[in-house]
């Protein structure tokens, strides 16, 4: 039941500094409606008023702003019954929170069990509101606006809203934003503007809408999991499961019964394939290519989405003698050599591993090979991942000898360290599971016929155990997934 919010609190100073027309609100189903409500307003507004070719009045301006939403806390945490749970182990202090809200029916269940969550624990109602913050044009109607000229861009510069980076950035998550008496302390690790910034970019890379994205994510740099993917995920939605359709790129949905549609002719950089439930809890699965630029990229914008879990499914270079071609490789640790993420999660800060999905991999792999105790043990090793940024790093072995050595590392790859600092970086659960192609240390060199033979056998049952890995998270409920090691001492109330 929504009520106004009016007079004076003990934040009122802060809420009327960064926005408007607050209501309060103690049914998260209602508040999640007026935040789409505002936010359709705002559309509505800004389209109007570009296509009428309006002069961009102050009026307009104002009115084409995000959605706000907030929750005033007045009493220590300390006062709760004793006993109560906190939501992913973060105990609030006092104050004012809040944050800008972009697309509220994308994340119309996110937004709805985050906010049921503080009713339920704090007994305080939400606030929802206008921010002050206008909504960027391009984000809103940005086919319309991609042939424009300098000069024509210059003139829509002062009739509306840019992107504007000095309020788009990641300061919250890295932890750099200490609490300010006199503003808001952050509601959510993304504001609207960050948010629609890596909507933007999802679009872009993997040719897919950001609607299509489900919340367990596979990451792979080899396009033979894509075809098998395809292939099962089809199976799948055929076969009427647990799976609505399969979305690729260029548009292309798969529903029961469909044929098979032709692939567009040129891919995007990082393509995304979706095998999507109701719940939006189905399997997204994506083709990031090689390299630790690229695994940091597309996680700095699938993370907005707020998923689960993603798994990075790839190959390594084997640097044990003990190991054979094919085997598997389960990262504990990661020994960060790809450097991507130096600026935002200093190489010195550990990345541990999280045991719910460490299990669940483990058991997946003993069900989809059928090895168990010891015989498990010989064809899948456990220990150091060394992730690099130099793909010809056999070139300088001897500058690595005592390096490899003393990390006591057993591989080598180009992205699972990136995936899994910026798991820990943005709170989202990850893992490492790695097939041995070549053993370059002991002369065992990734050649031709060899690899296609290797790639035959061994694709088809790794993804098969991603999958399982995935299926099995899902059904032991994902609640267990959200550790509170991946969150700090002074953290936003949304995980």
């Amino acid at each position: 039941m929504a009520t106004a919010q009016g007079g004076t609190s003990a934040f009122g100073a802060i809420r009327d500094s960064i926005g408007t027309g607050f209501e309060a609100f103690t049914d998260a189903g209602e508040a999640v409606d007026r935040l789409d409500d505002l936010f359709q307003e705002s559309l509505d507004a800004l389209r109007s008023s570009f296509e009428a070719g309006d002069p961009g009045t102050a009026a307009h301006r104002s009115e084409a702003t995000y959605p706000y939403l907030a929750m005033e806390l007045l009493t220590d945490a300390e006062d709760l019954p004793e006993g109560t749970r906190f939501p992913y182990g973060v105990q609030l202090e006092p104050g004012f929170y809040g944050t800008t809200v972009t697309r509220p029916a994308l994340f119309r269940s996110y937004l709805r069990e985050q906010i049921a969550a503080l009713l339920s624990l704090y007994g305080r109602p939400v606030l929802v509101g206008r921010s002050r913050r206008p909504i960027p044009l391009p984000y809103v109607i940005e086919n319309s606006v991609t042939d424009i000229t300098e000069a024509e861009l210059r003139r829509l510069s002062r009739r509306f809203a840019l992107p504007d980076l000095t309020v788009t950035d990641d300061r919250i998550a890295n932890c750099e934003l200490q609490p300010n008496p006199s503003l808001p302390r952050p509601l959510a690790l993304f504001t609207a503007e960050r948010t629609d910034y890596s909507l933007a970019r999802l679009r872009h890379y993997t040719g897919t809408d950001p609607a299509h994205f489900q919340r367990f994510v596979l990451l792979t740099n080899y396009q033979r999991y894509v075809d098998a993917f395809r292939q099962w995920g089809r199976e799948q939605v055929d076969a009427r499961a647990d799976y609505e359709l399969f979305a690729e790129p260029g548009g292309i949905l798969h529903r029961p019964g469909d044929g098979e549609a032709t692939p567009p002719a040129n891919l995007p950089q990082m393509p995304a394939y979706h095998l999507t439930r109701a719940d939006g809890n189905g399997i997204t699965l994506i083709n990031i290519g090689v390299g630790p630029s690229n695994a940091k990229t597309i996680t700095d914008h699938v993370a907005v989405l707020r998923p689960h879990c993603w798994l990075m499914l790839g190959h390594c270079a084997g640097l044990r003698r003990t190991q054979r071609l094919g085997d598997y490789v389960l990262a504990h640790g990661y020994l960060r050599d790809d450097h991507v993420l130096d600026d935002d999660l200093p190489p010195d800060m550990p990345v541990p591993p999280i045991a719910e999905v460490q299990v669940a991999l483990q058991e997946a792999t003993s069900r989809i090979t059928g090895l168990q105790g010891d015989e498990l043990k010989t064809r899948m090793r456990t220990g150091t991942v060394m992730t690099t940024d130099n793909r010809n790093w056999e070139l300088r072995f001897n500058a690595l000898f005592a390096r490899i050595n003393m990390s006591r590392s057993i591989a080598v790859d180009m992205e699972s360290a990136t995936i899994a600092a910026n798991g820990f970086r943005f709170r989202v659960p990850y893992g490492t599971l790695l097939c041995v192609s070549d053993k370059p240390l002991h002369g065992e060199l990734k050649l031709g016929g060899m690899a296609q033979s290797f790639y035959r056998e061994r694709v088809s049952q790794h993804l098969l155990v991603g999958l399982e890995t995935m299926r099995a998270l899902r059904e032991a409920g994902v609640h267990r997934l959200h550790s509170r090691k991946l969150r700090g001492f002074d953290e936003p109330p949304f995980r």
